[in-house]
This record gives C-alpha cells, sequence and structure tokens, in this order.
C-alpha cells in the first residue's frame, strides 16, 4: 500500500530544488529531481510546472527540453576560446557563443589535459573544447574551470589569400575573406617564398608604416589555384579541415580484410538493392521491403534496411578510429570529398558493390499497414547487394519505363519496396513532422572543373522511401539502445526559444497571419502557417522565416528528442562511412546485443560521448561552413565575366548594413549595400524583417521579389555586389515617432546639421566669437 504523503511538508520547494540543481557537477532533469525527493509520476506535473517557472524567471536555464542548470552557469562541455593569461600565467576563456541577455560572459580557468590520449594543448587565441570543473568554495560561489579536450581552431596569426605575381618577383595577395575584399597585402620579392601566380598562399602580417597598403611574408604555400577545381583548397585550409591521412592510418587502412561468414549471419540471397544519387562513390545502405503473410499483421510489411558494417574494420582506440573522431565527419565540395575515413575503406570494403560479399549491420523491421512499425530486430550479417541504382532510375521503372536493370527487379523487388513506402508514408503523415519547402541547387561542374550551371533536382518519392526508411532505421536503433541501458549519441533537436517564436508571430501578423500564443509548442503549428501560405507570394518567405526560428540540430549524450521530426527519440544509424556518430551507435549496438568484436567501450560512459558529441557537432557545423563557402566561390567565378548584367531574384537577408539577395536561376547570395539605396535613411525594422525610408517610407522587405544588377563579382572570396533596379514592394506610412529612437531621427538629419552651420560659421567668424545673450525663449524652439 502506497503510503500518503503530506504535500505541504514533503513536496520540495522552490529554494530546495534549486539547491539541489545548484549541487549537481552536471545538468539534471526532471527524473533526476524527482527520484531525488522521492516524488512519483502524479506529482511530476508540478515539478515541471516550478522548473517552467523557474526557467521563466531566469532562474534556471534549459538546455533541450528534459535537462536544467542554474542560470549564468555553464554546461558541462562547450567551446570557449582562450583570451588572455592571469597573474600567475594562467590561461583564460570565455564561452565561445553567449546571449548577451545573460549579462557578462564568465571568465573560465583552463587546466591542460594530462590524460595520456588528449595531448592537447592550447594558447591564446584558440578556440577549444573545455570540459567544464566547478569548484565551491565555503560560500559556495562557483568557480568555472575546463579542461581542455580538443583543439577546434588555432590562433588566427596568419591569414590566407591569392598571390598575383608582379614582374619584378614582387605581388598582392588578395585575400579570402568577403570581410577584406579589397584589402590586399604587399609581399615583397625577398618574401615570397617563390611564390606563384594563383597560389594559395598563408601569410604573416608585417607591421604597418602608416601610409600605402599593408605589407607581408609568405610563410607557406598551400598549392596552386590556376583551375577551378582547386578552390576548395581554401576552404580546407581556411577552417583547418584535416585532408591528408597519417601513413599510420593507411596502413592500418590497406591491411584490412574483407568480412566473411563466420561469426555472421548469412543473408546473401537476401535481394537488398542501394539507391543512390548518379555520382555516388561509396554505397552504404540497402534496402529490401517484402509482404508480411502474418495473419495478425494482414496488409503490413516486413523492411530490412543493411548499413556496412564499419566498426568490423574501425577498432575503438586504433589509428583509423583516433583520425575519424578527428575529422567527424566527410566533407562534401563539388569538386571533391575529404572523406572521414580512407577509400580502402569507405569506397571499397564497406561499399555495398553489386554481388560482392560485404559486412553489415542490418534491421529488419515489421511495419503494420498503417504505416507504424510493431517490430524489429538487429542482426550482424553478410550480405551481397543485387543492383546499385539511382533515384532517378527506380522512379522511372515505377512510373512505367523499366530500362535493362530495373526490369528484371520490377516485380520482386521495387514494388514492394514503394508499397511499404506507402504505408510508411502515412504514419508519417499522421506524426506530422515539420514540412518546410525549401529547394536545394546543385552545382555541375565541367570536365575542366569550372561551372556549366545550377540546377534544382526534382524531389522524387525515390528520395523520400529511402529518406523514410532510414528515419525508421534510426529510431529503432535509438530505442533498442535505450532498453538496454547502452549509452549512445543521440542526433537531437531541440524546440525554437521562446524568442524566436515571439518574433516570427509579430512578423506573421504583418501579413495577417495568427500564430498560437499558448499551448504546447509541435511542429504542426509551423505547418498549419506553412500550409496557409502555399501557392501565394509570401510562401517562400514564410518558409525562410520558419526556417530561421528553429534550433540547429546536434549531436548529445542525453536525449532531448527530435522537434523538427517529431520524435522522441532518434539517432544517427544509416551513414558510419561519413559520420562518426553513426559508428558510435553501431558499437553500442554491437555491445549491447553481443553482436561480436568492435563493440563500444566499457569505458565509453555517457560523459565521454559527451566530450564526442560536442566534438562532431563543431567539425558538422565546420564543414557545413566550408562547402557553404566553397559554392559561393565556384559561383561568383562562374558570374564574375557578367558584371553588369541584370538578374531576377529575392531578398534573401536584411541588415542594418543593407539586403542581401539570392538570384532565381543559380542561387548565388550578393549584397545591396544600404548606401547604394537612395537618397535618404534607411532605418532597419527587426520585426518585419525590412529596411524602410524614413522619408517616403519605401520598404525592402525580406522575401520580396528584386531585379538587380550585378557590379562587383570577388571569385577569391565568394563575394557579389548588386544594385538595386526595382522599386520597393510597397510604402510604409510612419510618423517620426514610430521609429525606434532618437539616435536614428539625428542620423536621418546629420547631413544637413554637419553642412549649414558650418558654413555659416565659416562665412561669418566675427559674429560667431560674440558673446550669446541669455535670453529666455518665449515658445519651442524651432528645428534645423
Amino acid at each position: 500500500m502506497k503510503r500518503k504523503r503530506d504535500a505541504e511538508t514533503s513536496f520540495p520547494s522552490r529554494d530546495d530544488i534549486v539547491a539541489f540543481i545548484r549541487s549537481q557537477p552536471n545538468e539534471v532533469g526532471t527524473r533526476e529531481i524527482a527520484r531525488a525527493f522521492g516524488l512519483k509520476n502524479a506529482d511530476r506535473i508540478e515539478l515541471k510546472k516550478i522548473l517552467r517557472e523557474l526557467s521563466d524567471d531566469g532562474v534556471v536555464a534549459r538546455r533541450g527540453r528534459k535537462t536544467v542548470h542554474l542560470a549564468g552557469e555553464l554546461p558541462p562541455v562547450l567551446a570557449a576560446d582562450i583570451t588572455e593569461r592571469d597573474e600567475d600565467g594562467e590561461l583564460i576563456a570565455i564561452p565561445a557563443e553567449w546571449d548577451e541577455e545573460r549579462g557578462t560572459p564568465p571568465k573560465i580557468l583552463v587546466h591542460i589535459s594530462r590524460r595520456a590520449h588528449a595531448g592537447v594543448t592550447g594558447g591564446v587565441g584558440d578556440r577549444v573544447l573545455l570540459r567544464i570543473e566547478h569548484a565551491h568554495d565555503q560560500d559556495e560561489v562557483t568557480h568555472p574551470s575546463g579542461r581542455i579536450i580538443k583543439l577546434l581552431d588555432a590562433a588566427k596569426h596568419r591569414v590566407l589569400g591569392i598571390f598575383r605575381a608582379l614582374p619584378d618577383g614582387s605581388g598582392r595577395m588578395v585575400p579570402i575573406d568577403k570581410k577584406n575584399v579589397g584589402r590586399e597585402l604587399v609581399i615583397a620579392a625577398r618574401d615570397s617564398m617563390d611564390a606563384r601566380d594563383g597560389d594559395l598562399i598563408s601569410v604573416e602580417v608585417q607591421r604597418g608604416r602608416g601610409f600605402g597598403l599593408p605589407s607581408g611574408r609568405v610563410k607557406e604555400r598551400l598549392g596552386s589555384l590556376k583551375t577551378e577545381r582547386a578552390v576548395s583548397l581554401i576552404a580546407i585550409h581556411a577552417h583547418d579541415i584535416p585532408h591528408v591521412f597519417p601513413p599510420a592510418v593507411l596502413q592500418e587502412a590497406e591491411a584490412a580484410m574483407p568480412a566473411t561468414v563466420e561469426g555472421l549471419e548469412d543473408w546473401r540471397d537476401l535481394p537488398l538493392v542501394t539507391i543512390d544519387p548518379p555520382d555516388a562513390k561509396d554505397h552504404d545502405d540497402a534496402v529490401h521491403a517484402v509482404a508480411d503473410h502474418d495473419p495478425d499483421n494482414r496488409g503490413g510489411f516486413i523492411v530490412t534496411v543493411a548499413i556496412a558494417d564499419v566498426s568490423f574494420y574501425v577498432r575503438p582506440g586504433s589509428a583509423l578510429d583516433r583520425e575519424a573522431v578527428k575529422r567527424g565527419n566527410s566533407v562534401y565540395f563539388p569538386d571533391r570529398v575529404v572523406p572521414m575515413l580512407p577509400e580502402r575503406i569507405s569506397n571499397d570494403l564497406c561499399s555495398l558493390k553489386p554481388g560482392e560479399p560485404r559486412g553489415a549491420l542490418a534491421v529488419r523491421m515489421v511495419i503494420a499497414k498503417d504505416g507504424r512499425k510493431r517490430s524489429h530486430s538487429f542482426h550482424r550479417v553478410l550480405m551481397r547487394s543485387a543492383a546499385k541504382l539511382h533515384y532517378a532510375q527506380a522512379q522511372a521503372a515505377i512510373d512505367g519505363h523499366p530500362d535493362d536493370t530495373t526490369g528484371p527487379l520490377l516485380k520482386p523487388i521495387l514494388e514492394p519496396l514503394y508499397a511499404a513506402y506507402a504505408a510508411v508514408k502515412k504514419a508519417r503523415d499522421d506524426r506530422e513532422p515539420l514540412d518546410l519547402d525549401l529547394p536545394e541547387r546543385k552545382i555541375m561542374l565541367k570536365p575542366d572543373g569550372t561551372v556549366d550551371r545550377v540546377t534544382v533536382p526534382e524531389r522524387l518519392d525515390a528520395h523520400k522511401l529511402i529518406e523514410e526508411f532510414m528515419i525508421l532505421a534510426n529510431v529503432a536503433a535509438a530505442e533498442t539502445l535505450e532498453k538496454r541501458g547502452t549509452p549512445l549519441i543521440y542526433r537531437v533537436h531541440d524546440e525554437p526559444g521562446r524568442e524566436k517564436v515571439v518574433a516570427l508571430r509579430e512578423f506573421l501578423q504583418t501579413l495577417d497571419i495568427n500564430f498560437p500564443k499558448t499551448g504546447a509548442l509541435r511542429p504542426e503549428n509551423f505547418n498549419r502557417t506553412l500550409r496557409e501560405v502555399k501557392g501565394h507570394d509570401s510562401e517562400p518567405l514564410v518558409n525562410e522565416i520558419v526556417l530561421r526560428s528553429q534550433a540547429q540540430a546536434e549531436y548529445a549524450a542525453e536525449n532531448y528528442g527530435h522537434f523538427g521530426l517529431n520524435l522522441r527519440r532518434y539517432a544517427h544509424f544509416t551513414s558510419p562511412i561519413r559520420r562518426y556518430a553513426d559508428l558510435i551507435v553501431h558499437r553500442a549496438l554491437v555491445r549491447a546485443l553481443k553482436l561480436g568484436s568492435g563493440g563500444l567501450p566499457e569505458t565509453e560512459t555517457v560523459e565521454t560521448l559527451a566530450e564526442i558529441s560536442a566534438n562532431i557537432s563543431a567539425t558538422e557545423r565546420r564543414a557545413m561552413k566550408a562547402e557553404r563557402e566553397t559554392t559561393d566561390r565556384l559561383i561568383a567565378h562562374f558570374l564574375s565575366d557578367r558584371v553588369g548584367a541584370h538578374f531576377h531574384g529575392r531578398i534573401s537577408g536584411v541588415t542594418r548594413a543593407g539586403l542581401f539577395v539570392k538570384l532565381d536561376d543559380t542561387g548565388a547570395d550578393g549584397l545591396i549595400p544600404v548606401r547604394s539605396l537612395g537618397g535618404e535613411y534607411y532605418q532597419y525594422d527587426e520585426a518585419r524583417h525590412a529596411l524602410i525610408g524614413t522619408r517616403s517610407g519605401a520598404m525592402h522587405r525580406l522575401g520580396d521579389t528584386v531585379e538587380v544588377r550585378l557590379v562587383e563579382a570577388a571569385p577569391v572570396a565568394g563575394a557579389l555586389r548588386f544594385e538595386l533596379l526595382s522599386e520597393a514592394s510597397s510604402t510604409v506610412r510612419r510618423g517620426r515617432k514610430d521609429f525606434a529612437g532618437r539616435d536614428d531621427a539625428r542620423r536621418e538629419r546629420r547631413p544637413e546639421k554637419a553642412v549649414f552651420p558650418a558654413k555659416a560659421r565659416r562665412e561669418k567668424p566675427a559674429k560667431s566669437r560674440k558673446p550669446k545673450l541669455k535670453v529666455k525663449p518665449k515658445g519651442k524652439r524651432g528645428r534645423r
């Protein structure tokens, strides 16, 4: 019989809860707090209410939906910038990302890790990954310190650029950073290291002489950029992306032997097929589906997803493993791939080639008629792909146009796959994940590496089929590991922050679109808005704004769900060739299910996986930035001979500095400086995402269609500058009091005040020296 509790004496107070959170070395969640105070399920609703109030009052801060820490305190693992040394010579860092509303960023005392396998040091100017430790004194004041886990970015003592040779052996360095366009460096002949025209160089900036261009000394020649095929070298070196495998890693890869059936289930007769892009070089996932003949599952299917068994070859602690965790993921450029693993592994032993026996970790899922997963099981197998297909090829076969390869596969393989997908799609539609319509562009290159064209690949059912089956497999992996109590790395996506939702709601109100103010925030709230604008002129704009309101997905050892997919638990399992997170999940499954060697070591805990999660989240963001910059440079080079041409596009960004425009045909982004918009002051309206003329009320808003003229293209930096040709999309009638503050009004009048009063003083110097009489004004003084 359960003992009744006196709620007034037993239920923890706000102070009790805050004291418990303060006493914990790591972030805690509702479960840990409830367990500490002996709260039952019925009490957790009240506990969640108190935590929500504490969060609203700024006492605690949330990370995800399930964990909290005291506001102002730091998460267990974070990226930080080392900024100085204290009086004792100790390194001091501050968080790399900090919300200014929380006040001054805390200073963190940095300890160099003494773990044998780390060997990581840092210095002033470096960005590092820190494991935070809080030391409490007698007054319970917390002094944060951190241990360096990884060096993320070395101090920028040098700059990168392209060497442009002059006849006398000297040259100029053209910077690759958009912010430094036009700021060239002079390189003397004696300081050029015999660099040739078009070389990517690393330059040490010399002290300026007070006049002329600053000078620099070449410290390293990084490769020739005579052709655009090598343009990705800029991003690789600018972001310090590891791209050369150490000899020990290559030797280990070459020594690896193909998997055999020993110790594995023999699935070589199961006709699994791979469906990938036509230019894919590695094939790490294969699928199969068949109708389920179980009478208890009429109309259901058995779907199998097999993933290359990378854990068989890349063992924990090996040279391959150390290099893989350092890289974190593969990086994909239009002209090359920087792989996470050597080609011997990624393109050979772990590529599911047709007719070749390959080791795989497979999940067999029983799907009901309504598309919901009823059960699943994992298997370590030896398989043999029946065919290698690309998306358009598989879709054409289903649409009635099979070729020599897909013809024999249509009835036995492709039709069951699509039938299973039709069922799974029902469950997806019921789940209603975030449904943004944002077309992705792809750059097609010529044989010489230059841009041929930019296309928007059609989104086929074949793409969606593979996507949904991979999501099912990822969910199955997370569920299995949670059930077994095995630590893993989750793919998590937090719900949008309150500030972003408020900003979105205010923006939508300018379009007469309502967004709910109360109730739980769910993807369907956003989908309802997206459906409302479907087919209207504002559709691209609203899709863009909704996207910007979302949090960024990341990897974490603690689960707080995936908001965008509307899933409670989710882990990446399906691409261990190119993502280290997936390799960790494979190892965890091998360990949890006792599937043989290569499993996750017992030494890997939630704490150590938190460090790995922070690292690979950082390498993922690094890769995304490098890929985006390379695309910008290629397109800027593509458009460099079209200066003066007119283009159509949409405003893709609005800042105080000007308007960013994305061109319709290429997707290229460029800037229209605010100073070029006209002869009046333009004020930035954050709620409308617009620049508005203070005199005319002319409004240029995010999402507006515009016509522009290309004024300048800087291929090395990937920068474009436009001139606006079209008129403002609308005007806003606003009085002076409607503007944000007096500073803006003063700035609007500044040219008049700067010219005429000064001119008057010069023309009448004698009068200006006369003493002024102090006369009390009878009325209000007029404005100049």
